[in-house]
């Protein structure tokens, strides 16, 4: 591997001046703003809740943000990954042997706390960049060149980041496995037993109307690196669009379709973002009248009728149970999406709840095709 990752430090977003991501995730989803900096057109907000970071790049200044890259991408987007990793130098050099063009060779940015080296590198990924850097001994809130903003303590919903789902063109995964393991040193995590890296999981959502196919990749033992996963649609018979190929549409290209975020208590992380005001997806009625499903519910040690009034999907078996909610899109453009996950012992990705939230967003989608 080129850059081995030992930590996700941050995910970054660029959205124009005046678009309300930042606030939002503030305010509907219990993230605390943490330091922010105004130059050169940028505004740039990092934002805290857990271990999980985003970084707002609002703006359209002459040069590139901070820690980042402008890719000048035609709809709001999170544009980049932020990977701690021993020596910038060295990842750097190596990457571009390698092939990966480095548009941001290694730069340092010092201030009175410390100071941090960083390098950006494009990937094949659409418009997502790869920010890769160096911070030992940082002392400040986030990092150099960032201020320290007030804000109260949060409702601390969230722990960290669990998984990040990059939304990919058909066929192209096996190519974007490989970079990311010659690259970053992720390897292939089966899905199911015996799966073939080269396919993934494929998960068909009914006869004759496609499906979906996951492939999920993991950091080396011993990092702090969220689970990647990438998904492409499989073509059924319809010529509908599906969700995977409107995201393609929309978002003009492949990129980060949503992050999940690991919470403890996944009915109070769903009841206030609800209450708060964050719109989050409806599962079909049916999901809840699954044969066995009931008896799954309370085996996991869960009210059937509170999970489905809040839409949280569960799945697993044997005493692992997998807990999650999708909220809709952040963007106007229908485009990213935040999910909230609670893990029972679970690892993978349970294939009830793929085809639950496949066929909810499936419903939506006709739903705008047909209005």
């Amino acid at each position: 591997m080129a850059a081995p990752a030992s930590r996700l430090c941050h995910i970054a977003f660029s959205v124009p001046a005046g678009q309300p991501l930042a606030r939002d995730l503030q305010r509907l989803f219990g993230f605390q703003p943490l330091a922010a900096r105004e130059a050169e057109g940028w505004r740039q907000v990092a934002l805290r809740s857990g271990d999980a970071v985003f970084l707002v790049n609002e703006g359209a200044g002459p040069g590139e943000p901070l820690y980042g890259l402008d890719t000048r991408h035609a709809v709001p987007s999170a544009t980049n990954l932020c990977f701690d990793v021993a020596d910038v130098g060295a990842a750097a050099l190596a990457l571009a042997s390698r092939g990966c063009r480095v548009p941001v060779p290694p730069v340092r940015v010092r201030d009175a706390q410390g100071a941090a080296t960083y390098a950006v590198v494009s990937s094949p990924a659409g418009n997502l960049s790869l920010t890769v850097l160096e911070r030992a001994g940082y002392r400040g809130p986030f990092l150099p060149g960032f201020g320290p903003v007030p804000s109260v303590p949060g409702p601390s919903w969230v722990s960290h980041v669990d998984h990040l789902t990059l939304v990919c063109t058909p066929g192209s995964s096996p190519t974007l496995m490989r970079w990311f393991h010659d690259c970053l040193g992720f390897c292939h995590l089966p899905l199911s037993p015996g799966e073939d890296p080269e396919l993934g999981l494929e998960v068909a959502t009914g006869s004759g109307r496609g499906g979906l196919r996951l492939t999920a990749l993991q950091a080396p033992p011993g990092t702090v690196v969220p689970t990647l996963v990438l998904a492409e649609s499989l073509r059924g018979a319809t010529s509908r669009q599906d969700q995977v190929e409107q995201f393609l549409a929309r978002h003009r290209g492949p990129g980060l379709q949503h992050v999940g975020l690991y919470t403890p208590n996944i009915v109070e992380a769903t009841e206030g973002v609800a209450m708060a005001g964050g719109q989050l997806l409806t599962p079909p009625k049916a999901y809840y009248q699954q044969p066995g499903k009931e008896r799954q519910i309370l085996d996991a040690g869960h009210k059937p009728s509170l999970l489905a009034q809040q839409g949280i999907l569960l799945d697993g078996d044997k005493g692992k149970f997998l807990l999650q909610v999708f909220t809709k899109s952040l963007f106007a453009e229908d485009t990213f999406f935040l999910e909230l996950i609670q893990r029972q012992g679970a690892t993978g990705f349970g294939q009830g709840n793929i085809r639950a939230l496949w066929q909810s967003v499936q419903e939506q989608v006709a739903r705008g095709q047909e209005a």
